[in-house]
């Protein structure tokens, strides 16, 4: 089979072009034939830098994938030749992702792709979804009548926590920059927050009566994560997907504060399962219209892989950026 692989980490430039061995199916698996793949901030870390992963860095990297089943283990039964999948599987960890014309991929973490969908659109959701899912509904336990705040209105992971959020009952504010005010317009937030003029005194005064938010997701953090602990009330909840240095605030309002992380149950091996569980139901609140995914106008092959990476790398996507195969 066909697969752009790296040798070395470094730039864009460093994919190259091979053929490899197809993957050689075994318990617990199936081998995909790749359609589409998505572009996540992971897979340029992955390939740019040292991360805790790189020890361990398998040749194909990406782990968003949509295709279909062409081979299926033995005892694997919810599943079957000619289905059509997603799932974030591999691309990290040793496990082989998506840049390849095919993909074994463990059973567990993959569901039925949303019918109403396209391969390409149905690639963009599994990474940002789980980790919007485990952000609202595990960590921050969202519930009907909350007020939330999402940071990161057209964001991949922002993009699909608002519709979530709203699914859950929330009155959900968002932020985005001026440049994005239109298109965030367009993914249901009851209320949007342009961060160039807008304080966070002035918003959480509009939005909360000055009481500050129940939960806070933000997938933006960096400097950025004072200013949701500022925005949230005493005894709120704030989330994050990234590393933060300074929780004084989490201590000095006694909030309950939780940090993100999809990865562990494909990396570690821990509860896989929950991740095609959680695409099943992503699925049907796809097809049925409470989530829309939000895809960058570009369009790239799997073996444009390079200029995808340097697209997102520029700051000019809008939205996720999908792979054909």
């Amino acid at each position: 089979m066909k697969a752009m692989i790296i040798k070395q980490l470094g730039s864009s430039d460093v994919f190259q072009l091979t053929e490899k061995a197809k993957p050689v199916l075994k318990l617990g698996h199936m081998l995909v034939e790749v359609k589409a793949s998505s572009v996540n901030p992971l897979d340029t870390m992955l390939r740019s830098s040292d991360t805790p992963w790189s020890a361990n860095l398998p040749e194909i990297l990406h782990g968003d994938v949509a295709g279909v089943v062409t081979e299926v283990a033995d005892d694997v039964s919810h599943f079957k030749v000619g289905d059509e999948v997603y799932g974030c599987a591999g691309g990290i960890a040793g496990i082989d992702g998506a840049l390849a014309e095919f993909m074994l991929v463990d059973a567990d973490l993959m569901a039925i792709k949303p019918k109403t969908l396209t391969m390409k659109q149905a690639a963009v959701l599994p990474l940002v979804s789980i980790t919007a899912w485990e952000a609202l509904c595990n960590k921050l336990r969202v519930k009907q009548g909350d007020k939330v705040l999402i940071h990161g209105a057209t964001g991949g992971v922002g993009h699909i926590a608002i519709q979530l959020a709203k699914h859950l009952g929330a009155e959900v504010t968002a932020t985005s920059t001026p440049r994005n005010m239109n298109i965030a317009a367009g993914i249901g937030a009851d209320n949007l927050v342009d961060i160039k003029q807008q304080s966070v005194t002035d918003y959480v005064q509009q939005y909360t009566d000055g009481v500050g938010f129940d939960a806070i997701f933000d997938t933006v953090a960096g400097d950025n994560i004072q200013l949701s602990f500022e925005a949230a009330r005493f005894n709120g909840a704030v989330a994050t997907t990234l590393p933060i240095d300074n929780v004084l605030q989490v201590a000095l309002k006694s909030l309950s504060f939780h940090s993100v992380l999809m990865l562990i149950p494909m990396v570690e091996g821990i509860n896989r399962q929950s991740h095609g569980e959680i695409l099943t139901q992503i699925a049907k609140l796809v097809d049925s219209g409470a989530i829309i995914p939000l895809l960058d106008e570009s369009d790239f092959t799997i073996w444009q892989v390079a200029d995808a990476h340097a697209r997102l790398e520029s700051g000019a996507a809008v939205g996720k950026i999908a792979l054909r195969a």
